[in-house]
């Protein structure tokens, strides 16, 4: 079904770029050079004496005053928003910075970067993508001293000691149910050449690394488990139902979280092989291959030319249609995504007039923030996807809607709306529904849009300019050259007297001093078209089947027409009812429904039928394998130490599971924040007939146990000491049916 969106009949749920728009518009007088102009708003810039400027936005007007980083181009606009972006930087950088779950609201002592605005706070992804983008650049020291505060030793008795990166709190108390902490290794590994800095990324890299590994990898699948990054208010990308219930995402697997896992491995191989650890650098470099290959064969959506966003089940992963840019950036940009792949995902990933989803496709019963949103600080990723493949169209698109969004609100936001690259929509399902100035990662990603996007400025240092023809007349004018300045460094870029082609690269580069100079020379790139034709919405998630015994049959009823999966497989279409087959075993039964754009719904509730041992004795407890195969096990409790949308005291535990003279297995078992009693995540063994199988569970981790966390008093686990704590009830065992695949 490769190219089938090309000619979809989109019943009326697509959204289509039907005229050309002024994004596409080459640059005419006053037109992005000092005016900005979009959907009946309009932006003014002119310059000031001594080098400052006058932005007069629909938002505000602003005096931005001379920065010591400074572009010179042709469009007054485009260099008067990189010194907006400085000078946003200077007020996110402070000497204090709080929350009012931390400190009981008190300022806490940092010279750190803060999250914008709203969030006078320092949180672990925020600071570390910012950091990847671009705050090693424009200010290193600070930037250290924002990654330190987020790098914690272990407390409490009975735990492994160690440095640790700190998960934010979040989704049922936090790691390991959100598991992308190790996204600060992609800012950290910038700054490798303070040694002292140096010594302790790689202690926390080795630390971080094997914890995860003993809680949160599975070997079965070879994927990383939980949620997906910067994706964290759970009903705009998960099923609605997990509002109450996130034991599905901690036993999930997401995109963005395993790529960053891939990142994080293969700095630590790098690392292992500096400090004269060969055997150790080897180990990490086998893992790393590993999990590319899982993630390529796992994740890949041959239907969409995408990688899902997340898969996830109670027996074995499902599909999902589900799809999230940031993931499919790291992909590429990591190389996790070959040449060929990377240019079907970017052929095949939506672009709307104004810019990029950030999710794809849109909730319609969820409110504007993830769901129908564009985030500046992903678009940069994005255009640094597409310099990857000398993606033109997409380079030119996604410059475009950074300067307009920053323009049009003078500041450089937290996010806009997918429609109108507006900060308000009237409405319940308005929004956004939180909205920051001076977001950091939206700084950020602003800053690298102009020095890597434009300029080419790799993070080795050398230039390679990969500069759409599109952009000339706006950045270029009349001049013959523009340049950069970033601290002591110039680099000049002098366009070519006749522009073949359509994509600007460097023909020559010269270096004297402090200056680059690139000659640019005109390429004709082949780009595929960008994807302007889309459905926008997912069909709604039905309700969980239900299902009855019927003779040697299952009578499984769905209240909408449309595809059935048992145990995470689909096993084809249903209509109102279908007879499935008992087998010996458990049998989990979830629906989608499939739109007029065949697209699928996300995947309802399960509801499982079959055999389940019940074992309520005190622990260790006991049991004896019926027959020969494997099972799962898992265990109900209630968490009652925060609720499910914060916090630090998810419940960890190691089931250690010895069945007769078979050696013993070692497995983590989740038990995230509760409402009440609910089943905790599964463990998969298998037992022979007649075995005399035990069950231990042993203390296990959260983040409770940073002693960081002696800040926290927005809930548990904070100044009185970690908490990892659950009231476990009944363990529970049941026989999975023979998987027919295998």
């Amino acid at each position: 079904m490769r190219g089938a969106w090309r000619g979809m009949a989109c019943a009326g749920v697509c959204v289509a770029l039907a005229a050309p728009l002024a994004v596409a518009a080459p640059a005419t007088s006053g037109a992005w050079h000092s005016t900005l102009g979009w959907r009946g708003r309009e932006a003014r810039v002119k310059r000031l004496p001594g080098g400052a400027y006058l932005l007069d936005s629909p938002a505000r007007t602003r005096t931005i005053r001379r920065q010591a980083d400074r572009t010179h181009t042709a469009s007054t606009l485009f260099d008067a928003l990189f010194a907006m972006a400085q000078s946003d930087l200077r007020k996110d950088s402070v000497n204090a910075i709080r929350d009012p779950a931390f400190n009981h609201g008190r300022p806490i002592p940092c010279r750190c970067f803060i999250a914008g605005k709203k969030w006078p706070f320092t949180w672990t992804r925020d600071v570390s993508y910012s950091t990847d983008l671009a705050l090693w650049r424009f200010a290193p020291r600070r930037a250290r001293t924002s990654l330190l505060f987020k790098l914690s030793p272990a407390r409490g008795a009975g735990v492994r000691p160690g440095l640790y990166v700190m998960e934010d709190t979040g989704s049922g108390g936090s790691w390991p149910v959100s598991t992308d902490r190790v996204v600060w290794f992609l800012g950290a590994r910038h700054l490798l050449g303070n040694a002292r800095f140096a010594a302790q990324v790689y202690r926390g890299l080795r630390d971080t690394l094997r914890q995860d590994r003993r809680y949160t990898f599975d070997p079965a699948v070879g994927l990383y488990r939980g949620e997906t990054s910067f994706l964290d208010w759970r009903q705009q990308s998960y099923p609605q139902w997990t509002a109450h219930n996130v034991v599905f995402i901690a036993q999930s697997y997401a995109l963005s979280t395993n790529v960053l896992h891939y990142d994080a491995l293969r700095l630590a191989s790098s690392l292992a092989g500096q400090h004269g650890q060969p055997a150790l650098a080897r180990r990490y470099r086998k893992q790393a291959a590993a999990l590319k290959q899982a993630i390529n064969r796992r994740f890949w959506q041959p239907d969409q030319d995408l990688y899902m966003s997340y898969i996830g089940g109670r027996v074995r992963p499902a599909p999902y249609d589900a799809y999230d840019l940031l993931g499919l950036d790291l992909a590429i940009i990591s190389g996790v995504a070959d040449p060929a792949r990377a240019r079907l995902v970017l052929a095949h990933y939506p672009i709307w007039p104004a810019g990029n989803p950030v999710i794809w496709p849109e909730r319609r019963d969820q409110p504007i923030y993830h769901n129908s949103a564009i985030w500046p600080f992903v678009s940069a990723y994005t255009l640094w996807a597409a310099r990857r493949v000398e993606d033109g169209p997409l380079i030119a698109r996604e410059v475009r809607s950074l300067m307009r969004g920053a323009a049009l609100s003078g500041s450089n936001m937290e996010n806009f709306t997918l429609l109108t690259q507006s900060t308000h929509v009237p409405g319940r399902l308005g929004g956004p529904v939180v909205d920051s100035r001076r977001q950091l990662w939206s700084v950020a990603g602003y800053l690298d849009m102009v020095v890597r996007g434009v300029f080419g400025v790799r993070d080795d240092g050398r230039v390679h300019p990969e500069l759409p023809v599109s952009l000339v007349p706006m950045l270029f004018g009349s001049r013959r050259e523009i340049s950069l300045t970033l601290g002591a460094r110039r680099i000049e870029l002098e366009r070519p007297r006749r522009i073949s082609g359509n994509l600007l690269v460097a023909g020559s580069v010269s270096r004297k001093g402090h200056l680059t100079r690139v000659r640019l020379v005109g390429r004709q790139v082949a780009a595929p078209p960008l994807r302007t034709h889309a459905p926008m919405y997912l069909p709604p998630t039905p309700p969980a089947p239900v299902v009855q015994a019927a003779g040697d049959h299952w009578l499984v009823q769905s209240r909408v027409s449309g595809f059935l999966y048992l145990n995470g497989r689909g096993i084809g279409p249903i209509t109102r009812l279908r007879r499935v087959a008992q087998v010996e075993g458990l049998q989990c039964f979830s629906v989608t429904a499939r739109g007029p754009t065949g697209l699928q719904s996300l995947h309802s509730r399960d509801t499982c039928v079959g055999p389940v041992s019940t074992v309520l004795s005190s622990w260790p407890r006991h049991w004896v394998a019926p027959r020969s195969g494997a099972y799962l096990a898992w265990v109900d409790y209630d968490n009652p130490n925060g609720p499910i949308s914060t916090g630090i005291t998810a419940a960890v535990r190691r089931m250690v599971i010895r069945c007769g003279r078979a050696a013993r297995l070692v497995r983590p078992l989740v038990m995230p924040q509760s409402d009440g009693v609910q089943a905790s995540t599964v463990v998969h063994f298998r037992a022979r007939a007649g075995a005399r199988c035990t069950f231990r569970l042993v203390g296990g981790f959260n983040m409770s146990n940073l002693t960081h966390y002696a800040y926290y008093t927005g809930g548990a686990g904070g100044p009185t000491g970690p908490l990892d704590s659950a009231q476990i009830d009944a363990l529970r065992i049941a026989p999975l049916a023979a998987d027919p695949a295998s």
